[in-house]
């Protein structure tokens, strides 16, 4: 994980940026209403979340849509880190590895990297770690995302 220092105008610039795409989407804001950015630097950002009974299957483990959902959800974020923008496209492709997971009270951290954002497409990969001991521990899933962001 290692990366350069957080950046202070990219860290506000993707806060503000959820706090307005937040109340636009009732699926982010119910599954994400609580996540916590901890990081933002050129195409890259992270953030945490406490799972509750609304992030677990009947199993208790992190249920894969939310898996999922944070994926296409941290994808448009790393974009947005990549050069403050504000329209960050739209999903053509997300691909998904569940590896281990995390219950109720456990807390994850998301990170969302933007490997190449051009003119057309971007590419971005996303890595879920259930936290331990206040450092990113035991990998939850990692995934991938293409978005069309020429719009």
């Amino acid at each position: 994980m290692a990366s350069e220092p957080s950046n202070a105008d990219i860290l506000a610039h993707v806060e503000q940026f959820w706090a307005v795409r937040k109340p636009q989407s009732p699926v982010y804001q119910f599954l994400l209403g609580d996540v916590q950015f901890t990081h933002a630097s050129k195409g890259l950002v992270r953030a945490r979340l406490l799972l509750t009974k609304d992030h677990v299957n009947s199993h208790g483990g992190i249920h894969g849509s939310v898996s999922a959902t944070i994926v296409d959800w941290v994808g448009g974020y790393a974009i947005a880190a990549w050069d403050n923008r504000t329209k960050v496209g739209v999903s053509t492709d997300i691909h998904i590895s569940y590896i281990s997971s995390a219950k109720i009270g456990d807390t994850i951290e998301i990170e969302g990297r933007a490997d190449r954002v051009g003119g057309t497409m971007a590419y971005t990969t996303c890595t879920i770690w259930k936290v331990v001991d206040d450092k990113a521990g035991p990998v939850v899933a990692t995934g991938s995302h293409t978005k069309f962001v020429k719009i």
